[in-house]
């Protein structure tokens, strides 16, 4: 099959696993939030066979409102007990749509082609930052989300320079720059560069890298995905470095998948999968070091899990693992920690209703956690979730895990106390 419904036509097979046993439906949150099974995963799945078959135009918004509202959180993925591929899948069938002629949102297309142009990207993040620290984020935050978001972007925990401690040398690694975490985040990556030297592991630099491409991939914009892979490999391989470490779960989990996007890519197929097997999330290196314990840090805190950390890598005992390694924390657990957050990229710019809708709940299991800081390991889960709280007017701040270890090893001064004012 050619043209526009080739890359679902593709997917065929792995479609064909789902065997409608509902196993998805509790899983899934925008089912959860609108009670339409055709914003389900095997509502979906019946979507996109439809179309395969011909009952459907590409076209055709019965087809596309319910993909687009699809946050490919993979939460199906775990709960199936058929092994159907559906982020995949998902991923196909936006391929197909991205190849009509159908208008993309100007949000999307704005983002897709900064991220695509780092030159421009790093100092539209320069204007974000200066921005943030005038504080107008977050006086603005009750009234506009983006505001709140950016506001939520802020490090939690101030930090003071320290020098990582001398550790017995483990492996070499490169971190992932990234995009938004480089122009909002730096804080986490000074955070993850020095709690993983201080565990021994050596830290080498990786020029010439790109955007992971996730945005495009997500977006069906697969030759764009493509071709920032392609960079991406290059750069961490004249990097020398043994292991890719990554502090941003979405960008760990496209990148662990370099091997399937260019698997039809005679040239670069084997270079992808054994990149692929070097990536890392930060927390799997620390977890494997240990990690080093350091010094008390009283604080009560809560584990939201990053959905493409969780269901799309599988990687679930090492974040707490870290945590658990931190003397004086208290861990609390937080309801529903599975569910997703409704951030997915930009899906909460393109779909606020629903986006709302999704993180209503876990703003509400956070307050009554109780818990001082709510630890996840993804930018746009800190944001979702922090821009919410600030809205709710919850106290609760929003860290990533690797944050709380560095405070731990000196990186960061804490206050104990059950709440952080803002």
């Amino acid at each position: 099959m050619t043209g526009a419904l080739a890359p679902l036509a593709v997917a065929r097979r792995g479609l064909d696993q789902c065997v409608h046993c509902g196993f998805c439906l509790q899983a899934c949150p925008t089912y959860l939030a609108t009670g339409d099974e055709n914003d389900s995963p095997r509502g979906r799945i019946v979507l996109m066979r439809a179309a395969i078959a011909g009952e459907l135009s590409l076209e055709d918004t019965s087809l596309t409102s319910h993909l687009d509202r699809c946050l490919g959180c993979r939460a199906c993925e775990t709960a199936c007990p058929s092994g159907v591929p559906y982020g995949a899948s998902l991923e196909a069938a936006r391929a197909s749509l991205f190849a009509t002629e159908r208008a993309r949102p100007m949000a999307e297309r704005v983002l897709l082609w900064l991220v695509a142009h780092l030159g421009a990207f790093v100092p539209l993040m320069a204007l974000a930052r200066l921005l943030r620290g005038t504080g107008l984020p977050r006086a603005l935050a009750r009234a506009s989300f983006p505001m709140a978001m950016l506001a939520a972007s802020e490090p939690a925990l101030p930090s003071r320079r320290r020098a990582p401690s001398a550790a017995p040398a483990r492996a070499r690694i490169a971190l992932l720059s990234g995009c938004v975490m480089r122009g909002l985040f730096a804080h986490v990556h000074r955070a993850s560069a020095g709690a993983l030297a201080a565990n021994g592991y050596v830290i080498t630099d990786a020029p010439g890298q790109a955007c992971c491409g996730a945005l495009h991939a997500h977006a069906g914009h697969h030759d764009g995905a493509r071709a920032m892979a392609r960079t991406q490999i290059a750069a961490f391989e004249r990097s020398g470095a043994e292991f890719v470490a990554v502090d941003a779960a979405g960008c760990g989990a496209m990148m662990k998948e370099y091997g399937r996007l260019l698997a039809d890519d005679p040239a670069w197929r084997e270079r992808a999968a054994a990149f692929a097997a070097k990536v890392r999330d930060v927390t799997e290196l620390l977890a494997e070091a240990g990690p080093a314990p350091g010094a008390a840090f009283p604080m009560r805190v809560t584990y939201d899990a990053p959905c493409h950390l969780l269901h799309a890598q599988r990687v679930s005992v090492p974040p707490l693992a870290v945590l658990a390694a931190i003397p004086g924390l208290e861990l609390v657990p937080l309801t529903d920690a599975d569910q997703c957050c409704g951030s997915a990229g930009i899906y909460n710019l393109e779909q606020p209703a629903l986006a709302q809708a999704v993180v209503a709940p876990k703003l509400a299991h956070i307050a009554e956690s109780g818990a001082a800081l709510v630890a996840t390991g993804n930018p746009g889960c800190q944001m979702q979730i922090g821009g919410g709280l600030l809205r709710a007017g919850v106290k609760t701040r929003v860290v990533h895990p690797v944050e709380l270890l560095w405070a731990s090893y000196g990186g960061a001064r804490a206050r104990p106390s059950t709440r952080l004012d803002s």
